[in-house]
């Protein structure tokens, strides 16, 4: 269940705290042509299932992710890698925080929605095994925009089938 990156050299991963909110902001305002706000970051990470993170490099915010814990799966809300950060590793391995979450018995799945214009998430989530799933008609409230659900699944493990040595079988 790894997407080919298990550690980003000097990069903590850490809860999102207010204290991050200029940074995020910053990244989220670069990032997208309709950023959340302060206030939707704070009501979101503020819900008991949600959970804010951030990526640091030299204790300056490289990226961020929030995602919301449900019964059976983790749904991705938000992830953005500040522009010159970007296509060094860090989206991939916030990602693998939520892959490695993942368990067959509990939380198998991961969901995301992203914006059909948005080829660029589109590309990255593909590679890194999400796959489109469904089309959501309507779905932005600030656009009439239709989005993609992205999702990236874990199973059963193929079983393992040995060959069979006829002569050691016949012998006994």
């Amino acid at each position: 269940m790894s997407l080919g990156i298990s550690h980003l050299p000097n990069c903590l991963v850490r809860w999102m705290l207010q204290r991050h909110m200029p940074e995020v902001l910053g990244i989220e305002n670069a990032s997208f042509e309709f950023p959340w706000t302060e206030s939707e970051f704070l009501a979101c990470v503020r819900q008991r299932n949600c959970v804010g993170l951030v990526a640091e490099v030299d204790d300056q915010v490289v990226g961020y992710m929030i995602y919301e814990m449900a019964k059976s799966k983790i749904r991705l809300l938000n992830l953005a890698v500040r522009p010159e950060w970007r296509r060094r590793g860090v989206g991939r391995y916030l990602v693998q925080r939520l892959v490695n979450k993942l368990s067959l018995q509990k939380r198998n799945r991961i969901t995301l929605e992203v914006r059909e214009t948005n080829l660029p998430a589109q590309l990255f989530f593909r590679s890194l095994g999400f796959r489109a799933t469904s089309v959501l008609r309507n779905f932005y409230q600030d656009t009439p925009e239709d989005a993609y659900l992205m999702s990236y699944s874990i199973s059963e493990p193929e079983p393992v089938i040995l060959p069979m040595n006829r002569l050691a079988k016949l012998a006994g």
